[in-house]
């Protein structure tokens, strides 16, 4: 576009493009030049169709905006907090902030935003609207910003370090998490029905669902429904069998990015959160979390049908399908189906023989960590778990719990023929052959001996 005038001997011609190297002078006499000729021929009966004026108007104000984002420039302030804006459209937008106003309101479920942009972000929740996709990975997102930080995945960038610890994010609201969690022990978000705290405003959404019970989250394949929308992205892979999550030093891939970060703690052999009771150190701060709820004898988690109580969410999630039956994972081998996804897992090695758990003292391998820890014991000879009614130790906790039953007198075992009970499911198992008629060649002895180490 070019503009021409003539004013007093003085010719302007030029285009937008040269309007940017015009210096202050020049440009506010471009401007009274045009007001002047504009105001003259009006006066003289000249019809000017209002688009070009406001064509001009809105070139100027454009060149104007940039101008002032190259200077640093901030002509337009708010009286109520001073803080300053490069245009009049940003510090409307800001004032809405101060006043609550939200003119944009969204016609679909009528919720309202302080600014057009939030709601066009907005309205991309009921379209599933994803513009802006991933060129490594195909993945794509409703907000270029969410895009931004997805790519972080694939570059390793983590530019938010902690200035107390040195770890770094690759998220700054995960580094504000980080500091409140592991250094200022900062709860500031409370929930208002019973009181409970969190670091961050979404583990209260989230955890607030737990007093609606609200699952907006619905799986379209099998219809099961979940409170976190994390948490249905993890459950559709279960469908998929999509492991998105590789290990770059040994290649095992994972369905889910926490799970792989707490595997690549095995290479690091990083376990930089202690417990400051018997100084055991983990990789993860939930797992000392769980962990100091041996300590304490918190159970938090209670059972809604039998009123059992849980120290750990995953375990109560395992407990109550022994009330529905539930057992949604199943092995694609032989059929055989699980409540839990990990022992799925270590079912599946069953038929591949893995046994990826390998003692670093004697080189025996395992196919489980658990077992690999247990295994550890014999040689350090350490019993971490004490009854706390005759102070027997013993090195697994199921021992542990197994030994109490000799105090409580607990029969959980019941024989579905005969109906007598046992304590232990080793003897059930020993009893059960009585009724069929099989004749066992091993001493009993040794099974008294199993169920009572």
């Amino acid at each position: 576009m070019t503009n021409s005038v003539t004013y007093d001997d003085v010719h302007v011609d030029f285009t937008w493009e040269e309007w940017t190297l015009l210096d202050p002078s020049q440009k506010n006499l471009y401007q009274n030049v045009m007001l002047e000729t504009y105001m003259n021929l009006t006066t003289i009966g000249y019809k000017w169709e209002s688009h070009n004026i406001e064509e001009h108007c809105s070139s100027s104000r454009i060149h104007e905006r940039h101008k002032r984002r190259q200077t640093g420039e901030k002509p337009s302030v708010y009286t109520q907090c001073v803080k300053a804006f490069t245009c009049d459209s940003y510090l409307q937008g800001h004032e809405r902030t101060h006043t609550g106003e939200k003119p944009y309101e969204c016609n679909q479920c009528g919720k309202t935003c302080a600014q057009h942009n939030h709601l066009q972000r907005h309205e991309r929740t009921h379209t599933g609207e994803k513009p802006y996709e991933c060129n490594q990975c195909g993945k794509a997102f409703a907000r270029q910003i969410n895009l931004q930080v997805h790519k972080r995945i694939h570059t390793g960038e983590k530019p938010y370090v902690c200035d107390q610890c040195g770890k770094a994010f690759s998220h700054h609201s995960t580094l504000q998490m980080h500091t409140r969690i592991i250094h200022t022990g900062e709860k500031p978000y409370e929930c208002n029905q019973c009181g409970k705290a969190f670091a961050c405003h979404s583990h209260l959404q989230v955890h607030k669902r737990k007093h609606t019970g609200d699952k907006p989250y619905e799986c379209n394949q099998c219809g099961k429904a979940f409170s976190h929308h994390s948490s249905i992205q993890k459950h559709k892979r279960t469908h998929t069998g999509e492991k998105p999550y590789e290990c770059n030093e040994c290649g095992k891939a994972f369905a889910c990015h926490s799970h792989l970060q707490r595997h690549k703690t095995i290479h690091t052999g990083d376990k930089s959160y202690e417990c400051d009771q018997c100084g055991k150190a983990f990789s993860h701060h939930t797992t000392l979390q769980r962990h100091k709820r041996t300590h304490t004898g918190e159970k938090p988690y209670k059972c809604d049908q039998c009123g059992k109580a849980f120290s750990h969410h995953s375990t109560l999630q395992m407990h109550k399908r022994t009330h529905t039956g539930e057992k949604p994972y199943v092995c694609d081998q032989c059929g055989k189906a699980f409540a839990c996804h990990s022992h799925l897992q270590v079912h599946k090695r069953t038929h591949t023989g893995e046994k990826p758990y390998v003692c670093d003292q004697c080189g025996k391998a395992f196919a489980q960590h658990s077992t690999l820890q247990m295994h550890k014991r014999t040689h350090t000879g350490d019993k971490p778990y004490e009854c706390n009614e005759c102070g027997k130790a013993f090195a697994c906790h199921s021992h542990l719990q197994r030994h109490k039953r000799t105090h409580t007198g607990d029969k959980f075992y019941e024989s579905n023929q005969c109906g007598k009970a046992f304590a232990h499911q080793c003897n059930l198992q020993v009893h059960k052959r009585t009724h069929a008629g099989e004749k066992t060649n091993e001493c009993k002895h040794f099974y008294f001996s199993l169920c009572t180490c």
